[in-house]
């Protein structure tokens, strides 16, 4: 099977590498021939490493890309350090390449997967690179984001570091080679950018003959113990899992991933009429988050049953799959892993919300004309018609045989998107932003460093006076749910939060904790909450100047956090959240702007 070759043997883990609770999935490429005379340049190597690296955050750094970097000696090609970015809101891959070569990055050349994207206003990458006296910088792809396209690159050139990119500056086959490398590692995010819906990959195990069950719609380990690990591998790189009401019924599926790490992909059931049990594992929602997606108006009773468990029901006007994925990608998703019956996958496949199949096929024959089969009708009656696949891979996993390709081809960005100092020269009036309304959500926005879950460690009162350095907004945040609380155990919540690896790891644990042990949660929790809040982000942006500078340009303007389903701090999906954090945000604003303009007024962190 193609692979990615490692130049050398990885260097001893990092702090932050050493977290990555997910086995890698081989990144797939082109294959190269074994019987090739002519071995590949080592920095075709390095760039192979750099996207391997990456990949190892799969999962995990969403919505961000993955980013992996390698430093390597500028005359021996020997690697120095390597980092690859753990998840949103932690240390960025560059910086720690950086600090792992240590004095030996001086002069050397770094290798990176794909052109870093700067949406906290800290340059933080480009710095690392450049202090670190970084000679020649070698870059995949460029951004595929347009407010972030060529930014860094060219951040780089205007302090005298050499810049070369695949495709642009170094074009010879082999570098065709690592560029497919780079292109599959962000697959996800590539799609995400060209169509407007999250990369969206079939999977589906059948017997020889096709089918997905038996008559009796029975459907109990089709594929080995061995396919069923590597299903959970998928699970554990996507951000959702869809299934239809037809699994529900007859399955009454689990779907987590079963890995024992920290990331957890939420569940999704579509199902138009609501004709859901009203027990189901699905409806435990303490490990797994569950949405059900539904037409308008469905049951309304069962909806409220399900909400009552912490199950989300989001309704649409006509349920398909085309809008549900809009809903997806407005809601930050990266990849969704599809694992439902036929009678879902072919509207999904017609919709052209599909872009990768995943098949394993076990060596057994059921037959059965009633059987149910991986995929429903297209309306195709001709095998000329017939969907081919592209990128085809195999490979054997214990008794069966797993068969994947891509529907659509790994889209190239490159050609399509201008560069940000490319803009004014098409249309000086051109502007890709509301000027008047600037909404922030995760990584695809200007303004990321509004986000609670930005990577600025904040120094904040904790018990006794003392002041303690919690790692983001939200680590703060979801802490102080139990913070004052006269329990060991609420005290040893706090301490978990603390110390959890990244803003998303502190959300998800507060939010679990919080189900788990509401008797632990303090009394004036939902009385005191946005004033926690409001502490924090003051401390953020009084810390930090370059913060504190972005909030101020954008006076005049409206600020939205563009959560579409968090009604209470974002806006929601239809304007009808309460957008407290952006609240927040303006007020404080006002406050920095009225000290400005009144210097004797002292703006502290605590008042």
């Amino acid at each position: 099977m193609p692979h990615l070759f490692s130049l050398s043997p990885p260097l001893p883990p990092t702090s932050l590498r050493s977290h990555s609770p997910l086995p890698r999935v081989t990144i797939t490429c082109s294959a190269t021939s074994a019987t090739s005379a002519s071995k590949p340049p080592p920095e075709v190597l390095l760039l192979r490493r750099a996207a391997e690296l990456a990949d190892l955050s799969a999962g995990l750094s969403s919505p961000h890309p993955n980013f992996g970097c390698v430093i390597a000696r500028k005359d021996s090609e020997e690697v120095v350090g390597e980092g690859f970015l753990y998840a949103q809101g932690t240390k960025c891959a560059e910086l720690q390449a950086v600090e792992a070569a240590g004095e030996l990055a001086h002069g050397g050349v770094a290798y990176l997967n794909l052109e870093p994207g700067d949406c906290y206003g800290d340059h933080t990458a480009v710095s690392a690179l450049v202090q670190a006296g970084i000679s020649r910088v070698v870059v995949g792809l460029r951004h595929p984001l347009h407010h972030l396209r060529g930014k860094a690159i060219q951040s780089l050139r205007s302090e005298g570091i050499q810049v070369h990119v695949l495709g642009e500056d170094l074009k010879s086959r082999p570098y065709e080679e690592a560029l497919r490398s780079c292109l599959t590692v962000n697959a996800p995010l590539l799609y995400r950018a060209a169509f407007r819906v999250p990369f969206s990959v079939l999977k589906y195990a059948m017997t020889l003959d096709g089918k997905i069950a038996g008559s009796s719609w029975d459907a109990s380990w089709v594929s080995s113990k061995l396919s069923r690990g590597r299903v959970f591998e998928l699970r554990g790189r996507s951000d959702a899992i869809v299934v239809g009401g037809n699994t529900v019924r007859h399955d009454d599926p689990q779907l987590t991933a079963r890995h024992g790490g920290s990331h957890v992909p939420v569940r999704i059931v579509m199902s138009q009429t609501f004709d859901l049990p009203e027990e189901a594992k699905l409806w435990n929602v303490l490990e797994a988050y569950t949405i059900v997606a539904t037409q308008r108006g469905a049951r309304k009773d069962l909806q409220k049953k399900l909400a009552a468990k912490g199950v989300e029901v989001v309704e649409f006007d006509i349920l398909n799959p085309r809008d549900v994925m809009a809903y997806c990608y407005d809601r930050g998703y990266l990849s969704v892993l599809w694992e439902c019956g036929g009678g879902l996958a072919a509207p999904a496949i017609s919709a052209g919300v599909i872009h990768k199949v995943y098949a394993f096929v076990a060596p057994k024959i059921i037959g059965g004309v009633n059987a149910p089969s991986p995929v429903g009708e297209l309306g195709m009656v001709q095998m000329s018609q017939a969907l081919n696949l592209v990128d085809v891979s195999f490979e054997q996993i214990g008794p069966d045989m797993l068969i994947s390709g891509y529907l659509q081809p790994i889209p190239d960005l490159s050609p399509t998107i201008p560069s940000a100092d490319e803009i004014p020269s098409i249309d000086p009036a051109l502007s890709p932003y509301e000027t008047n309304i600037i909404s922030f959500y995760k990584t695809w926005d200007p303004f990321g460093a509004f986000s609670n879950f930005s990577p600025h460690p904040i120094e904040m009162p904790y018990e006794n006076g003392k002041r303690s350095v919690w790692p983001s907004v939200e680590h703060y945040y979801q802490a102080h749910k139990f913070v004052g609380v006269d329990s060991p155990i609420a005290r040893e919540l706090v301490e978990k939060i603390m110390t959890a690896n990244s803003p998303e790891e502190a959300a998800r644990m507060g939010r679990r904790l919080q189900r788990e042990h509401p008797e632990l949660v303090r009394a004036d929790w939902e009385n005191t909450k946005i004033d926690v809040m409001y502490r924090a982000l003051k401390c953020k942006f009084l810390t930090y100047p370059h913060l504190n500078a972005m909030l101020r340009s954008t006076a005049g303007s409206v600020l939205v956090e563009a959560s579409p389903h968090d009604l209470f701090w974002g806006g929601g999906r239809e304007g009808e959240g309460l957008n407290y954090l952006g609240r927040l945000l303006m007020q404080l604003r006002s406050e920095i702007l009225e000290q400005e303009a009144s210097p004797k007024l002292t703006l502290t962190q605590s008042s």
